[in-house]
Parts: structure tokens; C-alpha cells; sequence
């Protein structure tokens, strides 16, 4: 039994398969209460984070869908007007399950925060305050906390079957992971601690402090921030002087239930080399943190129905198709090149007759050959054309898939261990819940080639 020497190159090409992702059975089992869907950013998060929540939904689930992308593709995938800090039903959805989805509102998640931690009258001094305003709208890593603050409050809540995160996309990987602690360390640190103090000593012990220790440190700082900033900075953690534990608490408690069996990290990424690295990265802290790793979703993967066809047999033919003079063309010149006759001889071969040239009429002559255009084309030197662009594509399309497969194969052999459900790049981008049932369908069948 012979074997194809284009099928036998695959096969050395390629390594081990990875062990295939199945989706259902995660999204079915009633123990699993949150999928994260982690990953760098343009890979297609929001969109597997839609079509795995519809899919739970339409599967029997009660399924709240969590999202941080400010470019509100998912609300119009959903057919929603827009998305907003609170769980909005979507309509359409088959099956017996709902569906619902929010956007993060950043600094609404803090304000409740506050308004839940501190009483009315507190509150309302820390929402007011300026510094407060400032650290809720664009302190560094404070989108970050509230994603997790917002999924530890719908999960208080037990009133979601499912929690599908979309998370922020990052500069550093799994930002989302250290913003908790380093929100809650800045709360707790020094010079927090130090801004506060006078607060919690009171009275004159209290103003004792203040004029001495806090005199040297009010003049640089005063220098370096201002005057007004500094005293809205010590207004501030003197209010939220009550609050203060409670944001470490939370942070501990979120971070704890991000590493429960019910939960489910899915990297999500494409088949390039930068967000492969950025994947494997992932995988790595994930594993450090002990988070829950169910696999990896890799969109946007590329296929082609002619794969038998191999990039340099497609050139090839494209070259002798643009180029006759390499490779003779016609039947005839073969036929006689190789008769037994002329093998050998050193005379030419008798010049067909006209009469024999299908373009040229017997009647012709130099005075019809001076009005024949010298740029005109025939029918066959068109098609020729078009079909060399055609193998070109092709070509293109195989040198694409095979720079997609290697850099698959440096993940797998990086991490055999990673289960891996692919995902075909689509002609365009997904814009209602058919889109999102139809990536839902190949996340859950694994197969990435185009119908």
C-alpha cells in the first residue's frame, strides 16, 4: 500500500495531539458555578464568553454573563439596547434556562461598596470626596478589584445557576488576579495606616499626633501633591477608616473562590505566536495560583478543503501557468519532441499548417495580422491567469495554515497536558445570538473547518 508523500510530510510535521476540550459536560455540570474566560486581549473573549453563556442557557441553565469590555459588542449580540451594572434579561433564547448580562460599571461597583460598608452619613462624605472620585474612576488596578468585587456579589447572591467572566483584557497577564491583592495592600499599608492614625487615636492624643508626626510628613507631601489633595486624602481614609478590612477580607474571599472546584478558568486565545506566549503564560500562573485550568479555547483557526494541495505544488503550477516557456504548453510539441521518428535528429519538425491553428483562418493573411491588437488576450490566456491567482491564494492560504500549526505544535509540546478546542476564523465578525449559537456549536463539537 503505497502512501502520499504530501500526507506522510503532514504527519512527520506534526506532533501529538493535544487532548480535545468538550465543553457540554462543563457547562451541564451543576457543580461548576463560574467560567472565567481569561486571555490577552483582541483573541475573542467576550464573544466565548456570550456563546458559552447562551449555550448553558439554552442547555437548562440560569446564566448570568459578566462582562468588562467597554466596546459593548455583547449587548448588541444580544440584541440589548446597552449593558449596565445590573443583570439584563436577554430574549430569544431556546430552551428552559435564562440568560443575562451585564457590563461592569467600575466605579458604580465602588460606590456600592462604600454605600453597603459604611452608614449614610459616612457614605455620603466618602462618594463626595475628591480624592475618593479620583481612586474610583482610574486608580491603577482598580477595574481589575471591582471585577472581582462584582463576582463575589452575584455569587453571594446564589441566585445564578452559572457565571460566565469576561475578563479585562491586561497589559501583564492575569492582572485581574494580583489587582485584589494590591488594592487591598494599599489600604492596608503604611502610609495609609500612618494618614489614619490620627482618626483613630481621637481627641488630644489625637491632634498630639497630628502636629507632631504628621507636620514633618505634611510639608513634603504637601509640596509633592498640593495642599487641598492632601487634605482630601486624609479626609478620605479618615472616613474610610470602618471600610478599610473589609476590602481585604473581600479580596481574600473572591481570591479563595476563584480557586473552588466549582470554578473554571478557559484561556482563550489565537493561533499567533505573541498570544500562543501570552497563553502559555496563563497556563503557567494559573498553575502557580492553583486555579482551576479546564483548557484552552484557540480561535480564529484557519483551514482550507484543499489541503492535499501543498503551497510549493500550487506555485509551481501558478509559475508554469504565467510563465509558458518553462514548461511547454502545447500537446503537440510533446507528442512530437518524443516521436521515435525525430529522437535524436537534428531536423526541426515541418511547421504545422495554418489551416490546423485553431485562431487563424485559412483565408488569412498579413493584412488581417496587421489589425490584431498585439495586447489582446485569448479566452485560455485568461483563464490561465485567473487560475494562477487562484493557486497563488491558495498557496498564501497553506504557507498560513502551516505557520498556524507549528506555533500549535510549540504550545502542545509546552503543555501537553492543556486540553485544546479550536475555532474557525469566520468571514465576519458575530453581531446576533445566531452568530454566538453557531460558536457555541464548534466549541462544543471541536471542529474548527468552515462548513
Amino acid at each position: 500500500m503505497t502512501t502520499d508523500p504530501v500526507e506522510a510530510q503532514d504527519a512527520a510535521r506534526r506532533l501529538t495531539p493535544a487532548p480535545a476540550l468538550d465543553v457540554d459536560p462543563l457547562l451541564d455540570d451543576p457543580k461548576t458555578r463560574i467560567v472565567v474566560c481569561c486571555g490577552s486581549g483582541g483573541v475573542g473573549k467576550t464573544t466565548t464568553a456570550a456563546a458559552l453563556g447562551l449555550r448553558a442557557a439554552e442547555r437548562g441553565r440560569k446564566v448570568v454573563v459578566l462582562t468588562i469590555d467597554p466596546a459593548r459588542r455583547l449587548a448588541q449580540s444580544m440584541g440589548i439596547d446597552s449593558l449596565d451594572n445590573v443583570p439584563r434579561k436577554v430574549k430569544g433564547t431556546d430552551g428552559d434556562g435564562e440568560l443575562h448580562a451585564m457590563m461592569l460599571d467600575m466605579k458604580r461597583t465602588f460606590d456600592e461598596v462604600v454605600e453597603a460598608h459604611a452608614d449614610a452619613e459616612r457614605a455620603a462624605a466618602i462618594l463626595a470626596n475628591p480624592f475618593y472620585q479620583s481612586l474610583s474612576a482610574g486608580f491603577a488596578g482598580t477595574q481589575e478589584y471591582m471585577a472581582m468585587e462584582k463576582l463575589g456579589q452575584l455569587r453571594a447572591r446564589d441566585e445564578w445557576d452559572l457565571i460566565v467572566v469576561d475578563t479585562p483584557p491586561s497589559r501583564s497577564a492575569l492582572d485581574f488576579l494580583d489587582a485584589p491583592k494590591r488594592l487591598g495592600s494599599f489600604l492596608d499599608g503604611k502610609l495609609i495606616r500612618l494618614l489614619t492614625a490620627p482618626a483613630k487615636l481621637g481627641g488630644r492624643a489625637g491632634m498630639a499626633f497630628l502636629n507632631v508626626g504628621m507636620s514633618m510628613m505634611t510639608g513634603t507631601l504637601g509640596k509633592l501633591l498640593g495642599g487641598q489633595l492632601l487634605k482630601d486624602v486624609q479626609t478620605f481614609v479618615a472616613a474610610m477608616d470602618t471600610t478599610f478590612g473589609g476590602f481585604r477580607t473581600r479580596a481574600d474571599a473572591t481570591y479563595k473562590l476563584l480557586q473552588a472546584p466549582g470554578t473554571a478558568f478557559l484561556v482563550v486565545a489565537a493561533p499567533e505566536r505573541d498570544a500562543l506566549r501570552e497563553a502559555a503564560y496563563f497556563v503557567e500562573r494559573l498553575a502557580a495560583e492553583d486555579m482551576p485550568l479546564v483548557g484552552l479555547v484557540l480561535n480564529r483557526v484557519h483551514g482550507s478543503g484543499a489541503v492535499r494541495l501543498s503551497a510549493e505544488r500550487a506555485l509551481a503550477a501558478a509559475e508554469n501557468l504565467e510563465e509558458a516557456r518553462i514548461v511547454d504548453q502545447g500537446g503537440g510539441k510533446a507528442g512530437l519532441r518524443n516521436s521515435p521518428d525525430t529522437y535524436g535528429s537534428s531536423e526541426s519538425p515541418a511547421p504545422v499548417p495554418s489551416a490546423s491553428r485553431p485562431d487563424e483562418s485559412p483565408s488569412s493573411g498579413p493584412e488581417d495580422m496587421t489589425d490584431e491588437s498585439p495586447s489582446s488576450e485569448t479566452p485560455d490566456r485568461t483563464v490561465d491567469q485567473l487560475t494562477a491567482g487562484l493557486l497563488r491564494l491558495h498557496a498564501e492560504r497553506m504557507q498560513l495554515l502551516s505557520r498556524e500549526q507549528r506555533t500549535r505544535d510549540r504550545f502542545t509540546a509546552r503543555h501537553p497536558e492543556v486540553a485544546v478546542v479550536e475555532v474557525a476564523a469566520l468571514p465576519g465578525d458575530v453581531h446576533d445570538l445566531t452568530g454566538l449559537r453557531d460558536i457555541g456549536d464548534r466549541l462544543a463539537a471541536g471542529r474548527p473547518e468552515l462548513p
